[in-house]
């Protein structure tokens, strides 16, 4: 069969028609596989755990959604009134779980700091940070991390990291994901719910989730979904206005920082289409007319794109074994 001329709009979806088989999917599984009475799933504020949120509350109803709120230190300061917001707004029950005692228990904050310390001594009370890598279709160079910190009085500094830098700012940032899903597990055995994951396709594909952190989940509900038709879902589910115009954002760092700064090469909506193109065949010429890019640039997305699976491919694996057990059906 001949594929469709590669267009802007090729990710459009009948949002009606793909709510009702992902919600039919989920009762399917609840009730046959997972065999649980409900779902938790944490709320950030932004896009995918809104949509996620509203996908479970239409196939369960609202009395069998739980959703947390688990800001800690270095989150926006909008984060937790954009996540109590999807909780009203589907009138689910939640819990406030400020994670910021619990990373402190561990020394998340003392090894944060001791980290960008190693680069910028003068990094403390204070200053804000974030780590940002180059765009991939503007430079030809290796993707190296870099650090960009702000002191108390506006300065902005960008130091480029040394490996070991970089895998201990990551080491340590990577408590955040995992005490909050330590926390939706809790909240899922008292209540005898499943947890839900929430990343779109384009995370699960390029392996933007911590293992065993926000990457650990008994369904997935929007991880065949590109970016794109989640914001087409939101619209058709109803997801509040200001965290649907709200830009991704990883709500990781002290600084504000955009999903593209930190680990994709383009903005969402382009960097869709061009892992749709990659996914089905599209040559680099085409999704480049459409995306106003060289087929150059676009060949660095698609080889940006291969090394990410190869690299993260360990995140997907379970626990490997070395001997033969049968399969526990």
């Amino acid at each position: 069969m001949t594929k469709p001329a590669f267009t802007k709009d090729i990710l459009e979806l009948d949002a009606e028609q793909e709510v009702e088989r992902i919600t039919s999917k989920l009762r399917n599984l609840m009730k046959n596989t997972i065999k649980r009475r409900g779902i938790v799933l944490g709320l950030s504020g932004g896009i995918d755990s809104s949509v996620t949120c509203a996908l479970a509350v239409k196939a369960f109803g609202p009395k069998k959604v739980f959703g947390l709120h688990m800001p800690e230190r270095h989150s926006s300061d909008e984060t937790l009134s954009l996540s109590t917001s999807v909780s009203d707004h589907f009138g689910i029950e939640s819990a406030h779980e400020n994670i910021s005692g619990i990373l402190e228990a561990v020394g998340f904050y003392q090894r944060y700091d001791a980290a960008v310390q190693s680069v910028i001594p003068e990094y403390g009370e204070g200053w804000k940070s974030k780590i940002v890598i180059p765009n991939v279709i503007e430079s030809t160079e290796f993707s190296l991390f870099s650090v960009v910190v702000q002191s108390p009085d506006g300065e902005i500094q960008k130091v480029r990291l040394p490996l070991k830098a970089y895998l201990e700012i990551l080491a340590a940032t990577n408590f955040k994901q995992r005490t909050r899903k330590m926390l939706e597990y809790y909240h899922a055995d008292r209540l005898n719910f499943a947890v839900a994951g929430t990343p779109n396709r384009l995370e699960y594909d390029q392996g933007f989730f911590v293992k065993l952190g926000d990457g650990a989940a008994d369904v997935k509900p929007i991880a065949h979904l590109y970016k794109t038709q989640v914001y087409q879902l939101a619209e058709y589910l109803g997801v509040p206005t200001d965290i649907r115009k709200r830009p991704p954002t990883t709500d990781t760092y002290s600084l504000p920082q955009g999903q593209d700064e930190f680990y994709f090469s383009l903005p969402h909506d382009r960097m869709d289409l061009c892992l749709y193109g990659k996914n089905n065949g599209y040559s680099t010429a085409e999704v480049g007319e459409v995306l106003e890019l060289t087929p150059e640039q676009v060949q660095r997305v698609y080889d940006d794109i291969d090394t990410k699976r190869s690299t993260t491919r360990y995140l997907h694996l379970h626990g490997l074994l070395v001997g033969d057990v049968p399969e526990i059906k």
